[in-house]
């Protein structure tokens, strides 16, 4: 059996993509405590969302949903990273906007910080593995959103951010 040129990177990209999931679950996280979600996307569910993105961008007049939509259409995989939000009981903290961790979770509209903060570690740990295997990468914004809005994530899961891959002569994310 012979496997070609695209067939061998859609393949990489998928690796890859597992690799920086394993990243986004490795990284530090404040106090042990774990609230990352991952899932990769390919085919007609990232189709999906890019459609999504699209409608938010004619709805809406945001045109950069629709060129990152663009962006989705053309690879072969999408990463998401999201966290939910569960208050880690840190003494004294108020990152919040709440005094203290039980009036967070007694509210339940607070974002705790300490779950923002492990995405962004998530988020930076899992391109790290993106660009050391020469995968083309973007955190987008845009796409998560749209994520979140078609339900594609537990329910609990509040922030996401997606992360299409690539692998071309050039990278669909540069000229944009």
């Amino acid at each position: 059996m012979i496997t070609f040129d695209k067939d061998l990177e859609n393949e990489a990209v998928l690796e890859v993509g597992r690799l920086m999931a394993a990243a986004a679950r490795t990284a530090p996280k404040g106090k042990g405590a774990d609230t990352i979600v991952t899932a990769l996307l390919t085919a007609d569910d990232k189709d999906r969302v890019a459609k999504r993105m699209e409608k938010i961008a004619a709805e809406e007049d945001i045109p950069f949903f629709q060129r990152d939509a663009n962006n989705i259409y053309q690879v072969p995989a999408v990463l998401v990273i999201g966290t939910s939000f569960k208050p880690l009981g840190i003494p004294r903290c108020g990152d919040c906007g709440y005094a203290d961790c039980q009036a967070c979770s007694r509210e339940g509209e607070g974002r705790c910080n300490f779950n923002v903060i492990d995405l962004g570690i998530a988020l930076g740990s899992a391109v790290s593995v993106a660009a050391l295997h020469h995968i083309d990468n973007r955190i987008m914004f845009s796409c998560g959103k749209a994520i979140l809005e078609l339900g594609m994530l537990p329910a609990d899961v509040k922030i996401a951010y997606a992360i299409p891959l690539s692998i071309t002569t050039k990278s669909p994310f540069f000229d944009r």
